[in-house]
């Protein structure tokens, strides 16, 4: 459980650091930042799952291609659905819509929410019911502010459910098959990146560009690559309600790369924030009480050992 929420947090971190870093790209628009951030991620992930032990996980489903060829269709859906994600994630904020991808992150948790208690039969705490509900708040204001739902907002809630799902139920959720959603779209990532557009003369141009598209797939690896394994160590419910973390920071690097939250759009993030702050403090608590589960039991082993030495 630590382990999944350490590289939940990694992740989350990471996820705000990338969405701002997006404004080192330019020139570079959507779709070549978007090649090359595929380009450059796969070498960077095949690095973190040589160090994480995770590289027999791509030999592993090649494998099962071999046996049941069918495999690849999923492994086809998987990543349309990953990759399309992944586009959406830097075309919102060149394009100024950095807010409406965010709130689609902000209704994700609670689909996840959703998927777990009614797909995995997983229970809620006090705590996080409580978290759930401010959240539900937070969410419903925005919708009922805006009067409709982005379709940007859609795609992210919904669309992330399903593929983690999918992923548990076809075995596919590890490192290996993230890695196999990565390797499929790279033809599109080459035809985008050298045939399709001018970006290397831009990168020619403007030669910050190479470190840019480097810092690109090292971000997009410890993230991505952390998220995906929170995704397989943590409850559905519990991974859900931590992604509340992201969205927070994403909100804020939109803020800093000049879009706005109006007046009325408070009455979303607070409800929001007091959410993640219930789940911290439901964490501090258990960390509080696991603490004094160990002082406790190194009492009574201490006093089992006097004892023990007495009778002696």
């Amino acid at each position: 459980m630590y382990k999944g929420v350490a590289l939940s947090v990694l992740a989350s971190v990471t996820f705000g650091v990338l969405y701002f870093f997006t404004h080192f790209l330019k020139p570079l628009d959507s779709e070549q930042t978007f090649a090359w951030r595929m380009l450059s991620t796969l070498p960077f992930l095949t690095l973190f799952m040589w160090w994480s032990g995770d590289l027999k996980y791509i030999t592993a489903i090649f494998k099962r291609i071999i046996q049941k060829p069918s495999l690849f269709i999923w492994l086809l859906i998987s990543s349309f659905l990953c990759t399309t994600q992944l586009w959406l994630f830097l075309w919102g904020p060149i394009n100024g819509r950095g807010l409406e991808v965010s709130l689609g992150y902000f209704l994700l948790p609670l689909v996840m929410v959703l998927f777990g208690c009614v797909l995995y039969k997983e229970k809620l705490s006090y705590w996080q019911m409580a978290a759930v509900l401010f959240a539900v708040i937070g969410v419903g204001h925005e919708i009922w502010r805006i009067g409709a739902i982005a379709w940007e907002t859609a795609y992210v809630a919904v669309a992330y459910p399903i593929y983690f799902f999918l992923r548990r139920k076809f075995q596919t959720d590890h490192l290996g098959g993230f890695w196999w959603d990565l390797c499929i779209i790279l033809p599109i990532a080459v035809y985008l990146a050298l045939l399709h557009s001018d970006s290397i003369s831009l990168i020619i141009d403007f030669p910050h560009l190479i470190l840019a598209i480097i810092g690109l797939g090292f971000l997009s690896a410890l993230g991505l690559g952390s998220y995906i394994l929170a995704s397989r160590y943590l409850p559905f419910v519990i991974f859900g309600l931590l992604s509340y973390l992201e969205p927070i920071l994403l909100a804020f690097a939109s803020m800093a790369l000049g879009e706005r939250v109006e007046g009325a759009e408070w009455f979303t993030y607070i409800p929001i924030w007091i959410a993640v702050l219930l789940l911290i403090i439901e964490g501090v608590i258990y960390l509080v009480k696991e603490k004094n589960k160990r002082a406790e039991l190194q009492i009574k082993a201490e006093k089992i050992k006097k004892l023990i030495e007495k009778n002696e």
